[in-house]
């Protein structure tokens, strides 16, 4: 199936990159491992990519996360640059399966959502991030591995909770506003 890639599609990139880069500083630190965090733009770039698919998603985590990190840190960590990006393309690619847009995210569309946000995120935070940050940067694999497995931890919980209520909210009002704009 080919995805529609339009105008809405580009004003998604641009709105949902601004609010991930804006959230890059609202955060709450892991007091045990430095440089990790729980932080709300993960919530955003969920709900971006399940809504408007796997190019969006993946432009949001890639280009929102390197600006934020040049804007707030000085620099870009690309080792964490693309597992965001990854983790935008893998909860994009079942975008039409979570039913948001017409007002059918509740039951399995739900569980489908946190079961593909879990697996992404353990795909972008366990294996892809720790793997470049030894190859990039060559840290030391227990620090990386530990920092990965927080990440995943801390998104996981920040996009089943943040994440699947701004997708129910979307579905509820999105799925009225279209259904009215067809009607007229």
């Amino acid at each position: 199936m080919k995805q529609k890639f339009g105008i809405k599609e580009v004003v998604a990139i641009g709105i949902g990159t601004a609010l991930f880069i804006v959230l890059t500083n609202v955060q709450v630190p892991f007091a045990i491992i430095p440089n990790t965090a729980l932080q709300s733009r993960v919530a955003v770039l969920t709900f971006f990519s399940a809504v408007f698919g796997p190019i969006v998603g993946g432009a949001i985590g890639l280009i929102g996360h390197a600006l934020g990190d040049a804007l707030f840190y000085g620099s870009v960590w690309w080792s964490w640059v693309f597992p965001d990006a990854l983790f935008g393309i893998l909860m994009g690619l079942f975008a039409s399966k979570y039913a948001i847009k017409n007002g059918g995210f509740n039951g399995k569309a739900i569980a489908l959502f946190n079961v593909v946000q879990i697996i992404a995120n353990a795909l972008a935070w366990i294996v892809l991030a720790p793997i470049l940050d030894i190859l990039i940067y060559a840290e030391p694999s227990n620090k990386v591995f530990t920092q990965g497995v927080l990440a995943f931890i801390g998104n996981i919980v920040v996009a089943a909770v943040l994440g699947t209520l701004l997708a129910l909210a979307y579905s509820k009002i999105g799925a009225k506003s279209s259904s009215l704009s067809k009607e007229d």
